[in-house]
């Protein structure tokens, strides 16, 4: 393999920022200052987004230490060399399950919110059928595309963040964020674990780790594409706060897409900027959920080596899709959607950093 071939099949610090960033900016930027809101007085919030990403900076460091030991290795290959084959099969089924459910629950949302805001008179099922296949085409092709095309979305999502907190400052009203400190502490570590929902996608590392070019960056890497969410969901978070008050946006399902209604720009260029935001914002999620699909199905390939991608995708499609509709209500979507998270935590942060700890102990490093 010669310097061209080798470079375009690796990934520098760049794609992994910003992946780990697009992982985290989905659904939970329009629902979490909603859920935060219901259960802190004023703009207390804020406290919650900076606890829980303490909380996820402890993993995020276990999970970037764990992938840079093994080199080139992906988390099934990683855990065989820790435990045993078997226990890495069991391991690996976990992760691509929580994934699978993910990317079902988020076909879902999209659908709900999409249907909400954009086609009003389109079925949610039409539209979460049509998004789905959109995901299937690009699953279907290399996975390192699905990396680098952050490099290209994550930026514009950035930019028109930033447009709608820029515009957004003349209504900012200062009273809404007072008094602080109001919220007792015991609802402020109840509600950070919301926030630390919030930060789930970074482990997408533990198998995209056999394109990382320099594996003494990865840690910090990592760290660095969570530091982004976090400043993400506190500035957003202060300003809907401070635009609508703390009242409203507890009483507001989607308090951002609220805020990006409140734009006016100079000079008239967009009447609804809302809309702009919000196929921008379908950017992001498309992005976000193609490769949690297939960091799912780059699981299943190395536990079935034997069986063809598209052939999983055919099979696992419809079950995705039949998954998301299975919730009636908007209740019932959440508790699934606290569920799942509740697995991404336990399979995705809990046990690889117990890989870590065994590795330590053991002293087992990978051959890179």
């Amino acid at each position: 393999m010669n310097l061209n071939q080798r470079s375009s099949q690796t990934i520098g610090r760049k794609e992994i920022v910003y992946s780990v960033s697009n992982m985290m900016i989905g659904l939970g930027i329009l629902t979490l200052p909603h859920t935060i809101a219901k259960k802190t007085q004023f703009s207390d919030g804020w406290m919650p987004i900076i606890l829980g990403g303490m909380i996820a900076f402890v993993f995020a460091w276990a999970i970037g230490v764990l992938a840079s030991r093994f080199p080139g290795k992906n988390y099934h290959a990683m855990a065989s060399m820790i435990l045993s084959r078997k226990a890495a099969h069991v391991l690996t089924l976990l992760m691509s399950l929580y994934f699978l459910l993910f990317v079902s629950y988020q076909v879902r949302g999209v659908s709900t919110i999409t249907r909400l805001y954009l086609f009003d008179n389109t079925p949610e099922e039409i539209i979460g059928l049509v998004y789905l296949l959109v995901l299937i085409y690009a699953v279907a092709g290399p996975s390192i595309a699905l990396v680098r095309l952050n490099l290209i979305f994550f930026p514009i999502v950035i930019t028109i963040l930033l447009l709608i907190v820029l515009l957004n400052l003349g209504s900012l009203n200062m009273h809404f964020l007072l008094p602080v400190f109001k919220t007792d502490w015991r609802r402020i570590v109840a509600s950070s674990k919301d926030t630390v929902f919030s930060y789930l996608g970074l482990e997408i590392m533990l198998f995209y780790n056999i394109y990382v070019a320099r594996k003494s960056k990865l840690p910090g890497s990592i760290l660095r594409g969570l530091m982004i969410p976090i400043c993400v969901y506190f500035v957003v978070f202060v300003f809907v706060i401070g635009v609508f008050g703390p009242m409203v946006v507890s009483n507001t399902l989607y308090p951002l897409a609220e805020l990006a209604k409140e734009v006016e720009v100079p000079g008239g260029i967009f009447e609804r900027f809302e809309f702009f935001f919000f196929v921008i914002w379908l950017m992001t999620l498309f992005s976000t959920n193609a490769m949690a699909f297939d960091v799912a199905l780059l699981a299943l390939e190395s536990v079935f080596p034997k069986h063809r991608r598209f052939t999983m995708i055919l099979v696992l499609a419809p079950i995705l899709f039949i998954l998301g509709l299975l919730p009636s209500t908007l209740r019932e979507l959440n508790v699934f959607a606290e569920w799942i998270s509740y697995m991404g935590v336990g399979s995705a942060w809990v046990l690889p950093a117990l890989l870590l700890l065994i590795a330590k102990v053991r002293g087992v490093k990978g051959d890179g």
